[in-house]
């Protein structure tokens, strides 16, 4: 009998696991087991060598679908994003993202298909990996900054929150326009356009306000 589980994470005692489910329940998604992972960064430390993934892992089998909040939860690591849901792929389980509902299936055998997924992995996985050293640059300068005055440091806050910027970042990354970004997201085109140029800026940004 096949399940479906969502693979939470958080990095930090004062993020929210609920959160994550919630998004997922509410994007449609019938979850049977939820498996999550606290207080782990993504960076530093593996799936496969975090306590809940590995149990994660032994849990799934052929036929399942894995939920996660975005590819982040996985991890923070090009290589081991990618390595990992390649891996979970060829054991027949299907990946399934709650933000811009991205499905990672390695049952197809249409070129084009596979070429436009492999992609697509390869993009969000990067992104994700670039949004992760941001967020440590951002807090070295907050510390360099917090010697002065902290609101001339952080500037404008950004119209957008986490979630919005990774579902800019997942519409842009399907090709979609700028005009339907802003009105599926709620946020104007200009937003969208300063995330376009420069997605680790518009994370930098971001991180300055959390």
């Amino acid at each position: 009998m096949t399940q479906t589980i969502l693979y939470a994470r958080v990095s930090t005692a004062d993020q929210n696991l609920d959160h994550q489910r919630t998004q997922a329940e509410a994007a449609g998604f019938i979850i049977d087991e939820v498996v999550a992972d606290h207080g782990v960064s993504g960076v530093s430390t593996k799936l496969a060598e975090r306590a809940e993934g590995k149990r994660l892992f032994d849990k799934l089998r052929h036929g399942d679908v894995l939920v996660v909040r975005w590819v982040d939860r996985l991890g923070r690591d090009y290589k081991d994003v990618t390595d990992t849901i390649r891996l979970l792929m060829r054991r027949g389980v299907v990946v399934k993202t709650v933000i811009n509902s991205m499905t990672f299936d390695g049952a197809t055998t249409d070129p084009m298909q596979e070429a436009v997924r492999d992609a697509l992995i390869a993009f969000m996985a990067a992104t994700a990996q670039a949004q992760a050293e941001t967020t440590k640059e951002a807090q070295k300068a907050g510390i360099a900054a917090s010697k002065g005055d902290p609101r001339k440091y952080r500037g404008r806050k950004p119209s957008y929150d986490k979630d919005m910027l990774d579902a800019v970042v997942g519409m842009l990354a399907l090709g979609k326009g700028t005009t339907e970004i802003a009105r599926e997201c709620g946020i104007t085109r200009q937003a969208v356009l300063r995330i376009k140029a420069d997605p680790v800026a518009a994370q930098a940004t971001l991180e300055r306000w959390i």
